[in-house]
Order: C-alpha cells, then sequence, then structure tokens
C-alpha cells in the first residue's frame, strides 16, 4: 500500500500546479501568521513593546508603541510606530518607521525611517513583530554609529547631557486623544 500511496504523490521538486486562488491562498496564510503574531504578542510579558493592527479591516498596517530601556537616555519616553507589512510577509521585512520624532544615530528624524540590519540585509522569515520591536528597543540604548542615518546624532551620542538636550528638543510625547 505504502508503494501505490507513494506512486500517486506528485515528486517533491515537481512544480506546484497555478491554481486560481493561489494569490488568495498566500493571502491567507500571511493574514493567519499575522493573527498568530497579535496573539502571540498580546499575550507575552515582554515589558515596553507593543503593536497591533491600525484597524480590523486591514491586518497587513499596525500601530506599536515602543518604550525607552531602563537605563538609557530613552527612559521615560515612549514613540509611537508604523509597521507596514508586505504581501509576502514573512518571507520580505515589514517596513517600520518612528511617528514619533526620534533623535537617534539610526533614525532619520524627518521621515522617521530606521537603520537596522534584520529590517534590509539581514532580514528571515523566522523573525516576529515581537522580536523586531525587541530589536528596536535594544537599539535605543545601542545605536550602530558605524552606519548612522542622522550623523548628527552619531556625533554626540558619546556626550550623554548633550545627547539628551538634543532628544529632549525633537521628542513629542504621544498624545492619547489622537488615536
Amino acid at each position: 500500500m505504502e508503494q501505490l500511496t507513494t506512486s500517486l504523490a506528485p515528486p517533491r521538486n515537481a512544480p506546484k500546479p497555478a491554481v486560481a486562488g493561489a494569490h488568495s491562498e498566500s493571502a491567507g496564510s500571511v493574514t493567519k501568521r499575522l493573527g498568530n503574531e497579535l496573539m502571540s504578542l498580546m499575550m507575552s510579558s515582554s515589558p515596553g513593546i507593543s503593536a497591533f493592527p491600525k484597524s480590523d479591516a486591514n491586518l497587513f498596517e499596525w500601530a506599536g508603541t515602543i518604550e525607552g530601556p531602563a537605563g538609557t537616555v530613552y527612559a521615560g519616553l515612549t514613540f509611537k510606530i508604523s509597521i507596514s507589512f508586505p504581501s509576502n510577509y514573512p518571507y520580505a521585512a515589514p517596513t517600520i518607521k518612528f511617528d514619533t520624532p526620534c533623535y537617534h544615530p539610526n533614525v532619520d528624524i524627518t521621515v522617521g525611517a530606521i537603520c537596522l540590519d534584520i529590517l534590509q540585509d539581514k532580514w528571515s522569515a523566522v523573525y516576529s513583530v515581537q522580536t523586531i520591536l525587541l530589536s528596536l528597543q535594544s537599539l535605543l540604548g545601542e545605536p550602530n554609529n558605524a552606519s548612522p542615518l542622522n550623523p548628527d546624532a552619531a556625533n554626540v551620542w558619546d556626550s550623554p547631557e548633550e545627547f539628551k538636550q538634543q532628544l529632549l528638543k525633537h521628542y513629542r510625547p504621544i498624545d492619547d486623544t489622537s488615536a
């Protein structure tokens, strides 16, 4: 019987047949993955990070928050971020940007773009929203000054007093009423 079922199965390396609903099936698997990640994030006990879909109608656009890690110049500050997932997530990284102005060597202060290797060339499908948020939180206290998006911030990073002044000059607290 095993020989019969084996011979009826397509070879492992055979191309998959084209299916009319293939695109919707892949969108369904991305939606399922995002739903699972949302549930994991809600059930986690990772302090200082959160993210959720901006609306029930679109699971591909999320809003999140990252609290500055204790013991850093960012301690006590909360930053709002936007996360946009591509249709081929998790095989491609989401686009993440700071909505709250963030004075940081690896963040573009004007548009909120982030220079973080796991969001570019080091992306892997094993990363989740939670691991990305934790990496961003860690980046706040441990910038990569060798690859700055904000050279001014990189230049004053080693002067904590001056850096904190610049940080607070640009920072805008999150307004809960606009959410």
